[in-house]
């Protein structure tokens, strides 16, 4: 008789987890640190309420090989501000998937023999669609040191597949605000506002239920994943340098409330994540970028005794350049440890799509 099992919805830790790695080579070279300066078309996946800064539609595309290749994660995103001038609608896409994992099920053929040619090969790939609208608040106060407020928020479509085996879809609401002063920016992120819900089935063949019952494996029937909300508070300084030149630095905290996370402050159920970004500027047209993030403590590699631990990190530097329209960021960024460095090179390009430009009607 075969085992099954129906599981439940379950709060998990590093649910949706592809979801925070990022987007836009400028945001990553910035160690992740993007919630208050955040105002081109990637706002719509760091902060839908930076939209607003946009003054025409904007594309932007991104690749980046993780892992040696092992897995590849792509992000395209378009942003459309609207004739009132106040609205911006955006849409973004993501999918990381990693390709061609083995399939060895029927590796061990039922005689004990071992044949190659039955090994095939699937893919586990997660995809999201995030559709932003963002609005300008107005003050009621003039004046270029006038303070502005943005708002935006993000309904979005999860979808998650693991070869032929199993398929989930999931939905969610985020909301985000700026808040804008000569100097100073604020911002706050507010994810999976609602929870998010993950609800998988599965698609066994009665062969391959006989294999997973042989081998003494469960047959799930199907289960749910539940996202819980994250809070991200930032603060940014704004300042410009004899004309010429442009600073930005932000610090992020990423509140989790899944529960225990291995960051620099944890807790049973609330964890903190703290991260740090810069970007220097000339002439608007030329970025040089780092930051900083992930914060984790770890067992020391050349400590035999298994007692000593260290804090590691993972940094971040880049460049862009902006012309005309156009603008193509890079980022160098380690997605492992110091001890053990595994370096990523990502690319970005954010293009403005030319419009044309309504009279006023009077």
């Amino acid at each position: 008789m075969l085992a099954y099992y129906q599981g439940i919805g379950q709060a998990r830790t590093y649910v949706n987890e592809f979801l925070n790695l990022g987007a836009g080579a400028r945001g990553l070279a910035m160690g992740t640190a993007q919630v208050a300066v955040t105002d081109n078309v990637t706002s719509g996946y760091w902060n839908p309420a930076g939209l607003t800064q946009l003054d025409a539609p904007q594309l932007s595309l991104m690749h980046a090989a993780y892992f040696s290749g092992i897995g590849n994660y792509d992000f395209a995103s378009a942003a459309f501000p609207l004739s009132s001038q106040h609205d911006v609608l955006g849409v973004t896409l993501l999918r990381f998937a990693v390709d061609d994992i083995p399939n060895t099920l029927y590796l061990v053929n039922p005689d004990g023999s071992v044949n190659y040619d039955q090994v095939t090969t699937f893919s586990a790939a997660d995809y999201a669609l995030l559709c932003s609208y963002a609005r300008n608040i107005p003050l009621n106060q003039t004046g270029d040191d006038a303070p502005t407020l943005q708002v935006g928020g993000n309904v979005k479509i999860i979808h998650r597949v693991v070869g032929s085996f199993a398929s989930s879809w999931g939905f969610g609401l985020d909301a985000g605000l700026q808040y804008r002063l000569p100097h100073w920016i604020f911002g706050l992120m507010l994810k999976d506002i609602t929870t998010t819900f993950n609800a998988w089935t599965f698609h066994f063949t009665d062969a391959e239920k006989q294999i997973l019952f042989l081998t003494e494996n469960d047959i799930p029937v199907k289960s749910t994943e539940i996202t819980m909300p994250q809070l991200i508070p930032a603060v940014a300084w704004d300042m410009q340098i004899r004309q010429k030149w442009h600073v930005l630095i932000e610090t992020d905290i990423a509140v989790t409330t899944d529960g225990k996370r291995n960051t620099l402050i944890s807790g049973k159920k609330i964890s903190l994540d703290p991260r740090m970004g810069l970007e220097l500027s000339y002439r608007q047209m030329v970025f040089v970028r780092a930051g900083i993030s992930h914060l984790q403590r770890t067992q020391d590699d050349a400590d035999t005794t298994g007692r000593h631990q260290i804090w590691i990190s993972q940094p971040a530097v880049g460049a862009g350049f902006q012309v005309k329209g156009f603008q193509l960021s890079y980022a160098f960024t380690n997605l492992a440890n110091q001890s053990q460095p595994l370096y990523s090179h990502i690319f970005s390009l954010d293009i403005d799509i030319p419009h044309k430009k309504k009279s006023a009607a009077y």
